[in-house]
């Protein structure tokens, strides 16, 4: 049996191939508001929070809910209109969390995105019965509170020592220290390696295929054999 029981997953930029869309967008909406565009980096830095979250990080000067609902607005506006064919998972996701599966660990989703927005893109896939639960930003507390992980903890019943967070933005790791829970930091999303270090990740990758050598190794004692990805 493998020492995690949980592998809890972010969706935009750690499953999903979605940054440059979703980065878009939000330059697409602010020319729609009349707002100067931030730039791409300060876009990504935002990543993971919920939307108001991250609509009042980016412009604090909309301090009107009735603002930043318009910006929302237009920002799902425009980010639907990207999205009309759905983003790529990422290489090896698909076949990595079918083995996740199969090796008998409990598969979940903790995501920054509305739950309208996972129903759509799940659904797109087939995926809507995948997971063992979801948790969005919008029905709990925004990243990094950690009251999404410890809401999917409290459904699957399981510690939070027996679970693992995997996600591409600080928001990730920091809630996943909040909740008491290892995490593993994938660069190839919204934020680089370099930002996420300083959380201690447990481990820190630039593919996901690494993250399922590693759990291999990890589930039959041969945890030092891809000791390089580690960060």
């Amino acid at each position: 049996m493998p020492d995690y029981q949980l592998l809890i997953f972010d969706w935009d930029g750690t499953l999903v191939d979605s940054i440059g869309r979703i980065v878009e967008a939000m330059h697409r909406a602010a020319d729609a508001c009349g707002l100067e565009r931030r730039s791409d980096l300060r876009v990504k830095g935002i990543i993971g929070l919920g939307l108001p979250e991250a609509i009042s990080s980016l412009y604090p000067q909309l301090d009107e809910p009735c603002l930043v609902e318009r910006f929302r607005r237009c920002y799902s506006e425009q980010y639907l209109r990207l999205e009309s064919e759905p983003s790529a998972l990422f290489p090896g996701v698909a076949e990595a969390l079918e083995a996740f599966r199969a090796a008998g660990y409990g598969l979940a989703v903790a995501t920054g995105k509305g739950r309208h927005g996972l129903h759509r893109v799940l659904e797109q896939r087939g995926w809507l019965n995948y997971f063992d639960t979801t948790r969005c930003a919008d029905e709990s507390a925004s990243k990094p509170d950690p009251l999404m992980l410890e809401q999917i903890l409290a459904h699957c019943g399981v510690c939070a020592s027996r679970a693992l967070m995997v996600g591409d933005s600080a928001f990730d790791l920091l809630m996943a220290q909040r909740a008491g829970m290892d995490a593993v930091a994938v660069g190839y999303g919204a934020q680089p390696l370099s930002a996420l270090r300083r959380y201690a990740p447990k481990l820190a990758i630039e593919e996901f295929t690494a993250l399922r050598a590693w759990l291999e190794g990890r589930a039959t004692g041969q945890k030092d054999e891809v000791s390089h990805y580690v960060g």
